[in-house]
């Protein structure tokens, strides 16, 4: 028969798997009639949007597109440098074997490489590469036992363990908004490149929800009627919010800006030297609450058998997030640039290697600077590729805490002077959730039955073995641990010698005077 036992419930964050991913992606792009042909590519640029993704049973579907930008040197008599925009759609399905309809996902994509080739003066080629990070959550509510009512014979051994519970999550769209102006000199007459990028990422917890605020950075170059190449900067912010119940001040949250879609276009009529922005951005937020719990390790009866039924999870036993600062402020030597006029720089961090040792995080890669100038009133391009090494200081951290990290190129200022010489202050914050997790087994069912037996000692001498415990030997002749202390006059229980000899009582069961 089952034992009447009490329960708690906890909400927690099952780790189910991760994945990374490599996903390429191919297209072609036929030159519009009224563009002149292409001589050669100049520079190449792409913005992820994923605008839907479906879990399923042991797989996931992700849909998206990469907005791509093509600057290419025109084969005119002028040598002009002239533009293509187009959308290359994706759609990837991931094999993940324990994945399961209503599970949560979390999916990072980074776009590591984008590049154009040409087929003909016609007609381009476009090869993007894609890092995808995946991680599989259920998000699940579990019984936990915590007592066992009226059996007064169930010896318990319990234990405290520290982990992190799931309060709750949620999603939310919102819509980055604004026109950017440009000079009243300036008439439009194509994009040529676009760089977006999510800063001033911050939150606050109020009444039920996250308040979430952060700003969209926007870098357009475009052509104007008149060959002129200019560049413009606009900073929009993004307000908006997600509905959790029950989250405090002390919640830890876990807060990711997804781009879904983004619309640039140029305005028309009266407000034809402006350009429309719209970013439809999704802010999903993960809350936790740290939590010490008592759980039921193992236990038996001194009258009964019991057996007991067993379920093994996986827990997250601590989530905390690492925030550092790496900083670049260098000079840079582009002798080819020389005193010409730079149209654009961008900065790129690149990071090959993560390493733990002891609570040191090193991160080595690449710090990618590509120039966009004009020499002799022909646009050229240039890369310049520095070494990048970081190490962050991390707490309690070791070989098998997963480590996620997001870099966010927070400042990119860049100061030009005499032959070619640049100096870069570029500023990457570094991101890094450390997350340890454990597999434990709950005791979710114990039924017991009578005892197939009757011992007939009143004791027994035994020599403690390797392995062994009090209670693992109280367990064993069914009496209880307190009795084999008192008997032997055992100071701390905890401390008891291989070939120790140790008096068993048996267990007799006190009544109770009425």
């Amino acid at each position: 028969m089952l034992v009447e036992v009490e329960k708690q419930q906890l909400c927690m964050n099952q780790l189910i798997a991760k994945k990374n991913d490599v996903v390429k992606v191919e297209g072609d792009i036929i030159v519009n009639d009224v563009k002149p042909d292409v001589l050669s590519i100049l520079n190449t640029n792409g913005i992820v949007c994923v605008y839907k993704k479906e879990v399923m049973d042991g797989k996931l579907r992700i849909d998206g597109c990469i907005n791509t930008y093509i600057m290419y040197l025109a084969d005119d008599e002028n040598g002009s440098a002239r533009s293509l925009n187009t959308t290359l759609d994706f759609t990837q399905i991931i094999d993940l074997e324990k994945c399961k309809v209503g599970m949560s996902v979390d999916e990072n994509i980074i776009l590591k490489s984008i590049e154009s080739k040409i087929i003909n003066g016609r007609k381009i080629s476009i090869n993007a590469m894609m890092d995808i990070a995946i991680t599989v959550y259920a998000n699940e509510c579990i019984d936990i036992i915590d007592s066992v009512n009226n059996q007064e014979d169930v010896q318990m051994l319990n234990e405290t363990i520290k982990l992190n519970t799931l309060i709750g999550e949620g999603s939310n769209i919102v819509y980055a908004k604004d026109t950017v102006m440009l000079n009243e000199t300036d008439d439009l007459a194509e994009l040529m490149k676009v760089d977006f990028r999510i800063i001033n990422k911050d939150s606050k917890t109020s009444y039920n929800k996250v308040v979430t605020k952060a700003d969209a950075e926007i870098k357009l170059m475009y052509l104007t009627e008149d060959n002129r190449i200019k560049t413009i900067n606009a900073i929009i912010p993004i307000m908006g919010f997600v509905d959790i119940e029950n989250i405090t001040d002390d919640s830890m949250c876990d807060i990711k800006y997804k781009l879904k879609n983004l619309i640039i276009k140029p305005n028309s009529g009266d407000a034809s030297n402006s350009i429309y922005v719209e970013a439809e951005i999704e802010i999903s937020c993960l809350a936790y609450e740290n939590k010490e719990i008592s759980l039921i390790k193992d236990l038996y009866s001194t009258e009964n058998d019991f057996k007991c039924k067993e379920n093994e999870i996986t827990i997250m036993t601590r989530r905390e997030a690492y925030l550092d600062v790496y900083r670049f402020n260098q000079e840079v030597i582009v002798p080819e640039i020389s005193n010409n006029k730079i149209y654009d720089i961008s900065a790129n961090p690149n990071v090959i290697t993560t390493r733990i040792q002891g609570n040191t995080l090193s991160y080595e890669g690449d710090l990618n600077i590509k120039f966009i100038y004009r020499n002799n009133e022909v646009v050229e391009t240039k890369e310049v590729t520095t070494p990048l090494m970081f190490t962050m200081q991390l707490s309690n951290i070791n070989p098998t805490t997963n480590i996620s990290t997001d870099i966010e190129v927070r400042k990119d200022n860049f100061i030009t002077g005499d032959n070619g010489k640049i100096n870069a202050d570029i500023e990457l914050g570094f991101t890094a959730i450390a997350t340890d997790y454990e597999r434990i087994n709950l005791i979710n069912e114990i039924e017991k039955s009578e005892m197939s037996c009757d011992n007939s000692y009143s004791m027994v001498i035994y020599f403690v073995k390797e392995g062994d415990t009090l209670w693992k030997i109280a367990k064993k002749f069914k009496t209880r641990v307190e009795d084999i202390v008192r008997l032997n006059n055992i100071e701390d229980e905890n401390k008891i010698k291989v070939g120790q000899q140790l008096y068993i009582p048996k267990y007799v069961k006190r009544s109770v005077a009425v």
